[in-house]
């Protein structure tokens, strides 16, 4: 469950950050007519809507299991993570090439480009804190891995949407800015349809990135490698199991089902070997909370 909550304060992070970018964006591209920040505030507006989505996954997540779903509906926040994707492709992506190949064929000059740069300075440092407050939950979970390894391995899906969001939302709004400022410097407008078409590709580039690793996710994985591991060293360290035969797991949103197959210790009866088992099962409950579902099997061979 702290993973959970860790998740959501990245989200609303990002989701205070958003909104107030995306009415700053939208009040400097009506006034200055550039392209570039017209797909910024596009762009914004669909992340303070992700935002929402993910929120709404969160809460599922939390619904009780019922006689259709009997390990619960922890894998709704990987639907919501896979459509939020979506969105940043179509909606943010799709939308700014549009509007950047719309600007190449008619452009036309900036009016009042201090506007849109000031904005897009405030946006920078808004963006900056927000993942500033995603870099501290993402931390939690790196085990010291490069943030392209926690990337490829984490199990959080909504912080992995947040993290790609706030990387795009920084360089996107840093391409604007360049943008805007080198159309200011040349008077050139196609600079500005430059701009708009690069912010298109980098949000289509995160969102593809995003969306395969949380379709892993939906498929079914297994809990974070490094905390595999973990479970493995426990289970081997419990005098009453002589053998680990395998280990499988699945992560299932914040919670995790552990599948265990292994040779007991020898026991003097099968009540013996049952309470062993018992104390195995609350011990391992006890060192990894985020476990919902256990299941022993006791054998002889594998």
């Amino acid at each position: 469950m702290t993973g959970q909550v860790d998740s959501l304060k990245s989200i609303l992070f990002a989701l205070f950050a958003n909104s107030a970018i995306a009415v700053a964006k939208g009040v400097a591209a009506a006034l200055t007519g550039s392209g570039a920040m017209l797909a910024e505030a596009i762009h914004s507006v669909a992340d303070a809507g992700n935002q929402l989505l993910l929120i709404l996954g969160l809460r599922q997540t939390k619904k009780p299991p019922t006689a259709d779903h009997p390990l619960g509906f922890g894998k709704s926040i990987y639907f919501w993570s896979f459509l939020v994707a979506v969105i940043l492709f179509s909606v943010g992506g799709m939308f700014s090439l549009y509007e950047g190949v719309h600007k190449l064929m008619n452009p036309s000059p900036l009016a009042q480009p201090w506007i849109a740069i000031t904005v897009l300075l405030f946006a920078i440092v808004a963006e900056s804190i927000s993942l500033w407050g995603c870099m501290r939950e993402v931390n939690k979970e790196r085990y010291g891995r490069s943030i392209l390894q926690w990337f490829r391995h984490s199990r959080s899906s909504a912080l992995l949407v947040v993290f790609g969001e706030d990387i795009a939302a920084l360089l996107g709004l840093s391409f604007a800015l360049i943008a805007i400022f080198a159309t200011h410097l040349t008077g050139n407008p196609l600079w500005d349809a430059v701009g708009t078409i690069s912010i298109g590709v980098l949000l289509i580039v995160i969102a593809v990135f995003v969306a395969v690793e949380v379709k892993d996710l939906l498929i079914g994985q297994s809990v974070d490698p490094v905390e595999l591991e973990k479970m493995k060293e426990f289970l081997n360290q419990s005098p009453e199991i002589e053998s680990i035969y395998n280990v499988i797991t699945m992560q299932f949103g914040p919670d995790a089902i552990v599948a265990v197959k292994a040779r007991m210790a020898p026991a003097k009866s099968a009540r013996d070997l049952i309470a062993a088992i018992n104390r195995i099962e609350s011990a391992f409950r006890r060192e990894f909370s985020s476990v919902a579902w256990l299941f022993f099997e006791p054998d002889i061979k594998d």
